[in-house]
């Protein structure tokens, strides 16, 4: 079973790549939904959450990890693969090279929460791979509360979209990548306003084609993955509109289920 988790409801573009990507895999969700957004917090609260999330999907079965959120790669990452002795996915890596063969002109752009942006994992790895290519980041702390609300087609949402991306359109990256697992579910708006000439990264669609590989190269883990087409959906929090927007994403209607919130302290 694949264990993926987010802050919220953002990693379940993750879930749709990979359940696009590797049709039939068994998939275990976790969404952090009472304790998001973690872009906000400490590095020491994230690391905490997210070695709780992880215990959690390991206990539900999973074989293997996908942290599905940017704030919690930036940060955590070490922390948990040195806890649990399964393979371990961050969505960075994968967007990053991606970033890095799409590029033209190697002037990229990077939009995320503020712990991850101010993290610099983002330019930490695009320098290291091509140390010619200029990096502008721009932190967007409002936009994960935005998707969280269902907030998708809204004025408001366009007006503050546009007002994070102005400073990287006078730039004049060429590449964009999404450092933030929700920001794909406003992909159109961000490419409306970004301009068509800037390619955009899709970390989800990125991390779903990294897991493919790598399983294509370990067909002994591969092998223990069973492929029923079973989905669980857990949330620490459910609510009408998560519930909602959930749905959308995944194209379907889907059960949520509460975990246990002992699992979770707050």
């Amino acid at each position: 079973m694949i264990g993926i988790f987010d802050s919220g409801i953002g990693g379940l573009t993750v879930v749709k790549g990979i359940m696009d990507t590797l049709p039939g895999y068994d998939i275990v969700y976790f969404g952090d939904t009472a304790r998001t957004p973690y872009g906000t917090k400490s590095s020491r609260t994230v690391i905490e959450y997210c070695l709780q999330n992880t215990r959690f999907l390991v206990n539900s079965g999973a074989k293997m990890i996908v942290m599905a959120c940017n704030t919690a790669s930036s940060v955590a990452t070490e922390a948990v693969r040195a806890s649990f002795d399964i393979p371990v996915f961050e969505v960075v890596t994968p967007a990053v090279d991606l970033c890095l063969t799409t590029t033209k002109k190697a002037v990229i752009g990077v939009i995320g929460t503020r712990a991850t942006i101010a993290s610099g994992i983002y330019e930490k790895k695009i320098l290291g791979k091509n140390p010619d290519a200029k990096v502008h980041c721009a932190p967007c702390p409002l936009l994960v509360p935005l998707v969280e609300e269902g907030w998708l087609k809204k004025p408001e949402t366009t007006m503050i979209v546009k007002k994070y991306l102005h400073p990287l359109k006078v730039r004049q990256i060429d590449t964009l990548i999404l450092g933030c697992t929700h920001y794909p579910i406003l992909k159109n708006v961000i490419s409306r306003k970004i301009g068509k000439r800037v390619a955009i990264i899709d970390s989800s669609i990125a991390m779903a084609k990294g897991v493919r590989s790598f399983l294509a190269d370990h067909p002994d883990l591969d092998s223990t993955l069973a492929k029923t087409g079973t989905a669980r959906f857990f949330v620490s929090d459910i609510t009408p509109q998560f519930r909602k927007t959930a749905g959308r994403i995944i194209g379907r209607p889907i059960e949520l289920l509460q975990a246990d919130a002992a699992a979770f302290p707050a």
